[in-house]
């Protein structure tokens, strides 16, 4: 069996990589024109071809985990479809390989590239994509999701807390930050704004030149409002760096921890956490939709093929990898919509392709 596992899996694995850098290839050309248009407007900061092509070289590790279940799928049948047209895969199910034996064969080969998917997905592509984003931000000046930037709040003991961080700059500081303090009853005390701040190493942000504002109140009634600039603010919070890169950047380019983190950040001030909680169990089952692609492809291998047949049979692979990436991505945004329980919303893709998987598995192999 060894001899078997070993031409399953070469074979497998070629094609899985080929149809992955043939992907790569059509996406890398449509960034690159993407990408000539920020040349052609930031040009003249010095960002310029050499430099968007290594920004798109940086974005491959993301376009990896998003096309792996497909190009698993895709490799994968066509693998199964040309052993069974060059009845290759009949010479071995008479020398011994059983439906079962080929489905933990395979299963075996998709655990594999669930690690590898995992792997990509929450340690290569987060830190190549902020990466690109510092890259891009050095012609840019900053990385900034709006006009209004990245809001936060901070529940603290002694008061509530409303900040606003405008942009991240290149070397990873703050820029336009805003701290709005309230009181147990919901009014303002106190306000502070500065230009830049950075993230001091006791839990704590350094605004300098702040222009800090209190509003003085006596008897539960305004009384005068005290205006000081100070060169160096200290601000105690347990507000990190990778928080505030978590409400700047897209919360799918986070790591499986940093989305826990902030998520538990979020529930302890009040604050809405359901997108992040959906992108987070995706994070945990996306993964395991390797394992699905290996089991719907298996049943391709004992189809009955035609010459020319095998590629209406890899057209509808790829036409089932798309569907699954649309439903993916249409569930999550209807659960964020909806307020549906985000761990369901997350599994729902892939306990509907395994249902598929497993009924073709055993209508086709099992009884046929």
């Amino acid at each position: 069996m060894k001899t078997v596992r070993r031409l399953l899996y070469r074979e497998v694995l070629i094609a899985v990589s080929l149809v992955t850098l043939g992907f790569l290839a059509l996406f890398f050309f449509f960034d690159f024109v993407e990408e000539l248009r920020a040349v052609n407007h930031i040009g003249a900061m010095g960002y310029r071809v050499p430099q968007a092509m290594l920004y798109i070289a940086l974005m491959i590790p993301s376009h990896i985990y998003e096309l792996l279940p497909i190009t698993v799928l895709i490799g994968t049948i066509f693998v199964m479809a040309r052993l069974a047209q060059s009845s290759e895969f009949t010479i071995l199910r008479t020398s011994g390989l059983g439906p079962w034996l080929a489905l933990r064969t395979l299963l075996a080969l998709g655990l594999v590239l669930v690690f590898f998917t995992f792997a990509v997905g929450d340690y290569i592509a987060p830190f190549a994509d902020r990466t690109a984003q510092m890259l891009k931000s050095r012609f840019q000046g900053e990385i900034s999701v709006g006009k209004t930037g990245a809001w936060l709040r901070e529940k603290q003991s002694y008061g509530n807390f409303s900040v606003n961080v405008g942009a991240i700059t290149p070397d990873g500081n703050m820029k336009d930050v805003r701290i709005y303090e309230f009181n147990n009853q919901g009014h303002l005390i106190s306000m502070t704004q500065a230009q830049t701040g950075t993230f001091g190493t006791r839990e704590e942000w350094l605004l300098e030149k702040a222009d800090h504002t209190e509003f003085v109140t006596q008897d539960g009634k305004d009384d005068h409002v005290e205006h000081v600039v100070l060169e160096q603010f200290r601000w105690p919070t347990q507000v990190t760096s990778e928080m505030v890169s978590a409400a700047v950047l897209r919360p799918e380019r986070m790591s499986t921890i940093d989305l826990f983190q902030y998520i538990r950040h979020l529930s302890a001030n009040g604050q809405s956490s359901q997108k992040y909680e959906i992108q987070f169990w995706k994070k945990v089952f996306y993964p395991l939709s390797c394992l699905v692609m290996v089991v719907l492809a298996l049943p391709f291998a004992y189809f009955h093929f035609r010459a020319g047949s095998i590629d209406t049979y890899v057209f509808g692979g790829v036409m089932a990898g798309i569907s699954f990436v649309l439903l993916n991505n249409v569930l999550s945004d209807l659960g964020t919509l909806q307020g549906w329980v985000p761990w369901l919303i997350a599994a729902l893709p892939g306990l509907i392709y395994s249902m598929l998987s497993l009924s073709a598995f055993t209508w086709l192999v099992l009884r046929r």
